[in-house]
């Protein structure tokens, strides 16, 4: 009988770990977004019928080894669809890939992949990665449309995320600048002179989105004339603007 009670806690020690490890896989969030990835595209709405991705662009996670832009994970599966109409961003050989994290994890790496080759390999030391990260690509010489698939590979699970991004490389190299986010919308009424009032103000209790801000659920802001409503509670930082980050913010 003692044999069988001390059993006990041992097994609920190791249903806890397993839990423990569970939930520090799920906290980990990120994707490309810009150039723009095509989970990007999909909660921007620059593309059409893309599913749960529009709500949840940071959460492409699936085991490691994938070479699919859903990582094989079904609730994404739109993603590997070619025939969506993806824009591709127009691009010189030398790419600048920049990643937004909405949650960090001790990173292993980060690969790069075209047409199933790897082009790149950034090490991540098995450390967390800042709120955002760059990794300026050369594309090896490839002109015409192309598909990159990136993977962010964690360092202490068994799980990656995944970024596919639609390319149509040029000559001249380097991004377009700036960082692409969704256009101010057309002005509704014209501004016939000088002297016209300015267009109409944002809602009572908006404010302008500024880095450094503490922002709470519920909160709305604006951007580049747009207003936003906060998603999750978190304090603003540079390359967390509106347009870049839809798992933080609504355009309303």
């Amino acid at each position: 009988m003692r044999k069988a009670i001390a059993a006990v806690p041992l097994t609920l020690a190791a249903t806890a770990a397993a839990l423990v490890g569970t939930a520090s896989s799920a906290s980990a969030h990120g994707y490309i977004s810009s150039p723009p990835s095509r989970q990007a595209m999909c909660a921007q709405g620059r593309v059409a019928n893309c599913g749960e991705i529009v709500y949840e662009p940071q959460s492409v996670e699936a085991p490691k080894g994938s070479m699919l832009c859903s990582g094989g994970n079904s609730r994404f599966s739109q993603l590997d669809d070619p025939n969506k109409g993806w824009p591709a961003t127009s691009v010189g050989n030398t790419v600048t890939f920049n990643w937004v994290f909405t949650a960090r994890h001790a990173t292993s790496n980060f690969e790069y992949f075209v047409g199933g080759t790897r082009i790149a390999n950034i090490d991540g030391g098995g450390r967390q990665p800042d709120a955002t990260a760059s990794h300026t690509v050369n594309l090896g010489g490839r002109t015409g449309r192309i598909l990159v698939l990136a993977r962010w590979n964690i360092a202490d699970t068994g799980n990656a995320f995944y970024s596919c991004v639609d390319l149509q490389v040029g000559t001249g190299g380097g991004n377009p600048t700036p960082t692409p986010t969704q256009p101010s919308p057309t002005p509704t009424r014209p501004s016939p002179t000088p002297t016209t009032s300015p267009t109409t103000p944002p809602p009572s209790g908006t404010t302008t989105w500024a880095a450094g801000t503490a922002y709470k659920v519920g909160d709305r802001v604006t951007y580049n004339g747009v207003t936003y409503q906060c998603r999750q509670a978190h304090t603003a930082i540079a390359g967390w603007e509106p347009p870049n980050v839809p798992a933080l913010w609504q355009r309303v």
